[in-house]
């Protein structure tokens, strides 16, 4: 086979573009078009809530100017996307400008407005015409000027927007009053309406200020997070101190920082002990102790101590800015349910401008009142805005990405968090993810006559220094329950291979031998274990690793010698035989959260099982002990995926949705099998790569949290676009009846696109 024949073709690579002049969603429609429309370009997809476009291309097969002339032709702003929190949003910089435009024009619609509101109580302030014409004209002509301007835009590219209908229908109404003041002159009795054209074109400047201020609201948890981000490093170079700018921080670089400072660097600490509140990465409040070898994150704060770190992560390869281009992706991408909605928002413009034409030549051809079927048809224009429609998906995605990601809950893509909504049963890795991953000690049962702190303290002085596991196990114990114990003095601690460990201890002026170590180590040495049988059995069977303690006179001792024999009778001779002080169990203790965690995914009627490669013992008693409903033990990394397949295709009635979480590379295809894969941020790489939600502080707790959040964010979606078809499909066959007037229907389509962005901002109040 030839070298050109095993070559793999490169992969596509995605640029992100900030996109200006979007007004509604088949603006966003349009834009995707232009750019898929250029050769080169994979796929393309626009998100009208972060104004952004993410563009799939091949490799070298496109240059960033032919993307953003294609904008540009269909008559749009494009720009390379700022990295957020770097340069403000376009969105930020119109929503400032527009409450200045909304302002100067309900200053001018004000007074044309008032005479309808003082109608009913008796009052005539109706203005003269001319006055009503020179009050409307900067209002239609200066402040709804974007609506000409981005509707042009549309009619040459061949199609629709809401600017077009915008400035269709206002338009009609205004030069219907200008008609009526050139054809009847100003007489007292004629009726107008221009106060309907200015009085729209404000509602409608209001609408969209208030969505920009609200949008800008959705994306305040990028911004947070960019604001943790310190600008400068304290940097040690030989004897000096030297503020520089993070940009300059190099590899390998030693940084100061102070007690109560934000750490700016990922690091390692060479020197120092504190406690470091990373509530910002994993949303734990408790403060987490560190010290010499611990590693430390850029953007969480110093505590109590005087810290020197050596660099070991800069710039975009730091965890914080891996985690704003994850929240960015997921906020910019495209939930499945949204597709439905861009087909729907191709077609609506043109649907709405014939319905708008239907209107009119109905009204005016059926009764001759061509006035009242300019109306009502500038009526159909003004409601049938598709703004609503198309914010309804990506503003609750934003706001649902936004508050997880503040608890911990990274959400990587959009598919992932609308997917999580409908799972029905989880699949857990055992290790690091119910369980801490490290042994510890998970009983000590004294022999009679011993008590349990003298048993600790016996086994913590053999061990101390020790870094093996369960030596390391023996000495946490020991350190949480010690309480005024002393450790007994020890020497000569010598390592027995397969057996275990022993030490030489003085005690009432004899020297002893302790040792610790297994069954069979106890059985060469004579020691009687026949009181521990059944506690042994036990705690084996529940996949536990067995340790004994056990003391006998040293071999240097009066009257004892090595195996435990001796040379002399009487009362030495009693105390020559071995004698067992306890037994130590040893596994991997189950993670504080684990059992809260399967309750609550009860509650939330999500089956629950255990992948595991360990023993069925061991798998039976941590699925015992937190509630699991379902046990599969001594599964390998492979069969770990079939059987995530397995539970999706067991669903009676249709394959249920299946949820994965896994911390190791052994995980990893399994989390890519499962229709949601779960990563605890404590885990691999390779893990949260191959998962579309990752928990940054690998707590099983936050799993129903995530389908929680899931939930609720999906729920928002349908709601918002309940309301979004609600208002255009009882709104625009009411204008077209005549039942709506101009007026009343711009109102109503402001408040589409507000209540539907305030719905989703609801879930910002969200808690796990």
């Amino acid at each position: 086979m030839s070298e050109a024949a095993v070559q793999t073709e490169p992969s596509p690579t995605t640029l992100a573009l900030d996109i200006g002049g979007m007004t509604c969603a088949a603006c966003a429609t349009r834009v995707e078009k232009s750019l898929r429309k250029v050769g080169g370009v994979v796929d393309a997809g626009v998100n009208l809530a972060t104004e952004v476009a993410n563009v799939r291309i091949a490799p070298g097969a496109v240059r960033v100017s032919e993307l953003i002339a294609a904008v540009e032709a269909a008559g749009y702003e494009a720009r390379m996307h700022a990295e957020a929190g770097t340069d403000a949003p376009a969105m930020s910089v119109r929503a400032d400008r527009g409450g200045l435009w909304v302002a100067g024009a309900a200053l001018l619609s004000l007074p044309l407005a008032a005479p309808m509101l003082l109608a009913p109580f008796g009052i005539d302030a109706m203005l003269p015409g001319w006055w009503q014409l020179l009050l409307a004209a900067p209002v239609q002509f200066v402040f709804g000027a974007r609506f000409y301007r981005d509707g042009w835009k549309a009619v040459r590219a061949l199609s629709g927007n809401m600017d077009l209908l915008v400035a269709i229908g206002t338009s009609a109404a205004f030069g219907l009053s200008v008609y009526e003041l050139l054809a009847h002159g100003d007489g007292h009795g004629t009726h107008y309406y221009f106060e309907a054209s200015a009085v729209v074109v404000t509602l409608v400047l209001l609408g969209k200020w208030l969505e920009a201020r609200a949008k800008r609201r959705t994306v305040e948890a990028i911004r947070a997070l960019q604001a943790l981000r310190p600008d400068t490093a304290r940097v040690v170079v030989g004897a000096r101190e030297i503020e520089l700018p993070i940009a300059q921080v190099a590899l390998g670089d030693e940084v100061l920082v102070r007690p109560g400072e934000r750490i700016p660097v990922d690091g390692e600490i060479v020197d120092g002990l504190t406690h470091v509140d990373e509530s910002m990465l994993t949303g734990e409040s408790q403060p987490v102790s560190k010290g010499p070898g611990g590693r430390v994150v850029g953007g969480s704060i110093n505590g109590e101590g005087l810290l020197r770190l050596r660099t070991s992560a800069i710039g975009a390869e730091t965890v914080l800015a891996r985690i704003i281009r994850l929240v960015e992706d997921a906020q910019a991408a495209k939930a499945p349910i949204q597709r439905l909605v861009d087909r729907v928002s191709a077609v609506f413009v043109p649907v709405v401008l014939g319905i708008g034409l239907l209107t009119l030549l109905g009204w005016g051809l059926g009764t001759g009142d061509w006035t009242r079927a300019v109306l009502n048809a500038v009526s159909v224009l003004v409601i049938a805005c598709p703004c609503a429609l198309g914010l309804a998906t990506p503003t609750a995605i934003m706001a649902g990405t936004g508050v997880a990601a503040r608890h911990g809950i990274l959400i990587k893509d959009a598919q992932a968090l609308e997917l999580a909504h409908a799972v029905r049963a989880v699949a857990f890795d055992k290790t690091g993810t119910l369980t801490v991953g490290q042994p510890a000690l998970l009983a000590a049962e004294p022999a009679k006559g011993v008590d349990r702190s003298a048993l600790l303290a016996l086994a913590a002085a053999v061990q101390h220094g020790s870094e093996h596991p369960l030596a390391k196990a023996v000495q946490r114990a020991f350190e949480a329950e010690r309480g005024s114990v002393v450790l007994p003095r020890v020497s000569g601690i010598r390592a027995v291979a397969g057996r275990g460990v022993s030490a030489t201890m003085q005690q009432d002026d004899a020297d002893f031998e302790v040792f610790i170590g297994s069954e069979g180590w106890m059985a060469e040495r004579g020691v009687d274990l026949a009181g521990f049988a059944p506690l042994a059995a036990a705690q084996q069977a529940d996949g536990r690793t067995v340790s004994f303690v056990a003391l006998a006179p040293a071999p240097s001792g009066v009257g004892a010698g090595a195996g435990g024999q001796s040379g002399h009778g009487g009362q030495a001779g009693a105390t020559v035989r071995p004698r067992a002080m306890g037994m130590l169990a040893f596994g991997d203790a189950i993670k504080p959260g684990a059992a809260g965690a399967i309750a609550a995914l009860h509650r939330l009627g999500v089956r629950t099982v255990l992948l595991t490669g360990d023993n069925a013992g061991a798998a039976a008693s941590v699925a015992r002990s937190i509630g699991l409903d379902e046990v599969r033990a001594q599964v390998l990394p492979e069969q770990k995926a079939e059987a995530v397949r397995a539970l999706r295709a067991s669903g009676a009635g249709g394959a249920p949705v299946v949820a994965m979480v896994g911390d190791g590379v052994n995980d990893a295809p399994a989390l890519a099998a499962a229709d949601v894969g779960i990563a605890m941020g404590t885990g691999t790489d390779v893990a949260m790569h191959t998962a579309g939600i990752t928990l940054m502080r690998g707590d099983p707790a936050l799993v129903p949290g995530a389908i929680d959040v899931s939930r609720r964010t999906y729920a928002k979606i349908r709601q918002n676009l309940f309301w979004a078809f609600v208002y255009n499909v009882i709104g625009i066959p009411l204008a077209a009846l005549g039942y709506l007037s101009p007026v009343i229907a711009g109102a109503a389509m402001a408040l589409s696109s507000v209540s539907v962005v305030t719905n989703a901002l609801t879930l910002r109040r969200w808690r796990p």
